[in-house]
């Protein structure tokens, strides 16, 4: 039993960088852009948010460094695919190259920077990242371990995918939103300011995934830089939008799913023992490639895929 407590723990801990890209993601597809920049906006924000700790000595900092990194990194997506009517497939491939290449070249400058040889977080933001402690909760048994017992970007993704479903779902601004995804020309036809939605999502997208970016660097290597730290969640992430069904609250669940993956050879039982970790390694992009691989089965069955989904919008063709 306090072995499967501590496995779930891991794998909500796994989970989060890919709560935050799937979600990010999630904002990009509803008003109909399909970006596969995921990878190297959350490589920026994983680069941005690291040196901002390193460099500033605070955790508020790096995470706002974070956030502001996956915007920019955004914005050029943006500017090519909304505004120049680029190939959406295309201007996200180029954005992962160019996320991992300037973050491992930032990293690499940095180092070199460097007394030791190497980048380490200052203890105080270390500190700032540890799993927080709450009186009496964090020492219930089973509950306080499971729910109490997590770093601050753990509970920051749930928020943020809790509110972004309230945004989507709940308010008027968010149904706009999705009738942009839908049919941009009634949705313009019914003066809802359509370029503007879509920069406006686009970017708060590209800062979520930033600050997924930033657990990545911060958490996962132990406060230590090392390059290539996103290490393929980016596309994971995109796949899970499907998982989710394009909803921010199933995120949750398939990021802490995908999460377990991710930690599933640390916890090995029965059969398990004697299969070699490369398998495991090997296990979250093989779920990947099904999940893809069904919903493409499935067809017209997939009534959450926003109709406008991958096609740049041309007011003059309304």
């Amino acid at each position: 039993m306090d072995l499967f407590i501590k496995f779930l723990v891991a794998a909500i801990g796994a989970g989060t960088p890919l709560l935050f890209g799937t979600v990010g993601e999630i904002l990009n597809e509803k008003v109909g852009h399909l970006n596969l920049g995921v990878e190297g906006m959350m490589a920026i924000g994983a680069c941005a948010g690291f040196m901002g700790g390193y460099l500033s000595d605070n955790f508020l900092v790096a995470l706002v460094c974070a956030f502001v990194a996956g915007v920019l990194a955004a914005l050029i997506y943006a500017v090519l695919t909304v505004t120049f009517m680029a190939n959406q497939n295309v201007a996200g491939l180029t954005m992962t190259i160019f996320g991992v290449g300037i973050s491992n070249f930032i990293g690499v400058y940095m180092i070199g920077t460097s007394d030791s040889g190497t980048l380490k977080l200052p203890e105080t933001v270390t500190a700032q990242m540890r799993s927080i402690h709450i009186p009496v909760l964090s020492d219930l048994p089973v509950v306080g371990e499971l729910v109490f017992s997590y770093n601050p970007f753990v509970y920051l993704g749930i928020v943020v995918a809790a509110v972004t479903g309230y945004y989507l779902y709940r308010t008027k601004t968010g149904l706009n939103v999705q009738a942009i995804g839908e049919n941009p020309g009634a949705a313009d036809a019914a003066s809802i300011q359509v370029t503007k939605w879509k920069y406006f999502n686009i970017l708060l997208g590209g800062g979520i995934c930033g600050i997924g970016g930033a657990y990545c660097g911060m958490i996962i290597n132990g406060g230590v830089w090392i390059s290539d730290s996103v290490n393929g969640l980016g596309w994971i992430a995109v796949a899970l939008v499907i998982f989710a069904a394009w909803k921010p609250h199933m995120a949750i669940l398939g990021s802490f799913v995908f999460g377990a993956l991710r930690v599933l050879k640390y916890y090995k039982v029965g059969f398990m023992v004697g299969l070699p970790d490369a398998f495991f390694d090997m296990l979250p992009f093989l779920i990947t490639a099904l999940v893809l691989i069904i919903t493409s089965m499935r067809g017209s069955k997939g009534a959450h895929i926003p109709a406008f989904l991958g096609n740049n919008y041309f007011r003059e063709e309304r």
